[in-house]
């Protein structure tokens, strides 16, 4: 098919919650092709979901082994590769349980129930969120993510949420009542414009839940993984959470969300108080497994953050020939370029000269290639940039 006969069919039969371009039917490594056969080097990694790349052969191989011999059983059986998955995420985080689901968002509700549950009997239910910050598409989600443009024509939103300001401390102190059970921050915004917490704020935020009996959360869906040149973007903070909630590049693909929490609190749930029919599938685990393995192997951690402050270096060089660029920000493999104009038609630009990015907030294009990417691609991604940027 091609990419109008495509269109025409999702046209016909999708709902249409995106707003589409082009046609990907291929991927590897870390360029994609379109139906028409045109290379583009993903800058996007499917929304930093493909860390080791499309099609790794490594965890192409361990779907295709897994999918031969178990799909499915439900949670209500043992299953081997769940536990095991659960035994590297928690020696990589917290030292806590798990608890697997199938995205970022239904991790982040995990979190909120759990910290529901938590304070349930001493009438703690409130969970404090920052304003600019982004947590998911669910009714609970939705709300928790402090940007009403996601929230217009969903009222009544749901109880139990209060907003502070990000990177502001005496704001979130002002916001905690006698029924705040956790705070939910992410260490860098992503939706909200890749930009990173500050470190005083995060040790002044440990601090202050610690002493209120208030949990610590931290949304790692898309700055989990690897992607800042840590596993997970707390640990740049030098902080031990309470919980943190992780996604997108676990699997490098494959649909799957976790939590991972602190042993104090690695029993709160009980069983029949949470649950998720797919939640840990074999086949998402095994991918996931492979994942881990080729990204300690292979230092991909490391190599995040080296090759990460090198792109921040050469795209702080472009502002010279291009002053429309007012800052280049970010931890790692997930950096913003701030421009002072929208930066669709940026976007645009590059999408048609090869190259695909996603812009992030209206004046913000977010650069989160596969954590494996290249000197050779990163010259070329420079390249385009300073051909497409006004």
């Amino acid at each position: 098919m091609n990419t109008q006969e495509i269109r025409e069919l999702y046209d016909e039969y999708v709902m249409p919650t995106y707003a589409q371009s082009i046609s990907v039917v291929r991927g590897e490594g870390a360029r994609v092709w379109d139906a028409e056969g045109k290379e583009y080097l993903d800058f996007a990694a499917g929304i930093a979901v493909a860390a080791l790349g499309h099609c790794h052969p490594e965890v192409t191989a361990a779907i295709a082994a897994q999918a031969s011999r178990l799909v499915h059983a439900s949670n209500l059986y043992y299953t081997e590769n769940a536990p095991r998955l659960a035994r590297r995420l928690s020696n990589l985080s917290l030292g806590g349980k798990v608890f697997f689901c199938n995205s970022g968002a239904e991790a982040n509700e995990a979190l909120i129930k759990l910290a529901r549950l938590r304070g349930a009997e001493k009438g703690r239910f409130e969970v404090i969120t920052m304003r600019n910050s982004f947590h998911g598409r669910t009714l609970a989600t939705m709300t928790a993510t402090g940007q009403t443009k996601y929230q217009h024509g969903f009222e009544p939103l749901v109880p139990g949420f209060r907003y502070a300001d990000f990177n502001d401390l005496e704001s979130v102190r002002a916001a905690l009542t006698p029924q705040t059970a956790a705070v939910l921050v992410e260490a860098v915004q992503g939706e909200g414009g890749i930009l990173p917490a500050a470190y005083a704020f995060i040790a002044g935020l440990r601090e202050l839940c610690t002493k209120n009996d208030v949990l610590l959360f931290f949304d790692e869906v898309q700055a989990g993984m690897g992607r800042t040149g840590k596993w997970f973007a707390y640990q740049h903070y030098g902080i031990q959470p309470d919980g943190i909630s992780m996604a997108k590049a676990l699997a490098n693909g494959l649909p799957i969300g976790a939590i991972c929490v602190d042993p104090k609190w690695s029993d709160v749930f009980s069983p029949g108080k949470h649950a998720s029919t797919f939640g840990g599938n074999p086949v998402s685990c095994a991918a996931a497994l492979a994942t881990l393995d080729v990204m300690q192997r292979d230092h991909l951690v490391e190599h995040a953050a080296e090759a990460g402050a090198r792109l921040m270096e050469a795209l702080k060089s472009l502002t010279v020939r291009h002053p429309c660029i007012q800052m280049v920000r970010g931890l790692g493999l997930m950096i913003g370029v701030v421009l002072d104009r929208p930066c669709r038609p940026v976007a645009d630009a590059l999408q048609a000269a090869g190259m695909l990015v996603i812009p992030t907030g209206e004046k913000v294009l977010r650069l989160v290639p596969p954590l494996l990417i290249g000197d050779n691609e990163i010259a070329q991604a420079l390249s385009l940039l300073d051909h497409c940027l006004p």
